[in-house]
């Protein structure tokens, strides 16, 4: 739905009548820098996760193709053993 610019401006009037009766020196701000904190932080986090979930998938298709662990560590920029280590399917011992 598009506005139109008397809308707009009524819509802005609205606005500054309460905005202009504030008084800044009893008007108390609730400080939310710890909040857009946590924020940042759970962004970042989902964004690790789907990070680690891509490269996972990369080392996957890696192996699937026949690629050595040596050369997976290369571009990973790892040893060996550490890339062997973290990206591993751990074997399943047969029940019995």
């Amino acid at each position: 739905m598009r506005h139109t610019d008397q809308q707009i401006e009524e819509a802005s009037e609205r606005f500054e009548r309460p905005v202009e009766a504030l008084d800044p020196a009893v008007t108390e701000v609730a400080v939310i820098e710890d909040l857009r904190a946590a924020a940042a932080a759970a962004a970042a986090a989902e964004a690790a996760r789907a990070d680690e979930a891509r490269l996972r998938e990369a080392v996957e298709i890696a192996r699937v193709h026949g690629r050595s662990w040596n050369d997976i560590a290369v571009a990973l920029g790892v040893s060996r053993q550490a890339a062997r280590q973290r990206f591993a399917q751990p074997k399943v011992r047969a029940a019995g």
